[in-house]
């Protein structure tokens, strides 16, 4: 090989030359530095996913951390149960449909009687007063409204703390 390069003129030995210099950096840059570099940008992207999962999920340290305890997190100990329920109410909009709300003799329950209530905001109510307030149902009934309203119930649930 070297007896051929040298047999060469010296025209055709600086444009091999700089043919195997380019080809040299051609295979460099495909085999060396281009999956150094995809491979740095896909690592970088993924740390980023990594921070902003991270981030979604630091507010929920608290609950998890609740929930393997056995511990609901349970908050409104100071109100009264009139207002736990009279606010709860009117976050899931059945406000309008309570036709009553007692205490129960125990003092620790509350009866509250719906007519014509939608009947999947009053099962997410029900679940917000479990989830936020740690109150259970000590018992329920539940009958269809009407047939001209589907979905709409009447109701009368007793819940406990």
């Amino acid at each position: 090989m070297k007896d051929w390069f040298t047999a060469l003129e010296s025209r055709e030995q600086i444009f091999v030359s700089t043919a195997a210099v380019v080809i040299a950096l051609a295979i460099f840059w495909l085999a060396v530095w281009e999956p150094l570099d995809s491979g740095q940008k896909a690592a970088a992207e993924r740390v980023d996913t990594w921070k902003q999962s991270l981030a979604a999920l630091r507010p929920m340290k608290n609950q998890v951390q609740q929930s393997a305890s056995g511990r609901p997190a349970v908050t409104g100990q100071d109100q009264s149960l009139v207002v736990i329920v009279d606010n709860s109410l009117r976050q899931r909009g059945l406000y309008e449909s309570v036709q009553r709300s007692q205490p129960t003799p125990s003092g620790t329950g509350i009866r509250v009687e719906f007519e014509s209530a939608a009947f999947d905001d009053l099962i997410l109510w029900l679940g917000d007063l479990s989830r936020q307030y740690g109150m259970h149902i000590e018992s329920g009934s539940f009958s269809v409204a009407s047939s001209e309203s589907p979905g709409r119930v009447n109701s009368s649930v007793t819940l406990q703390r």
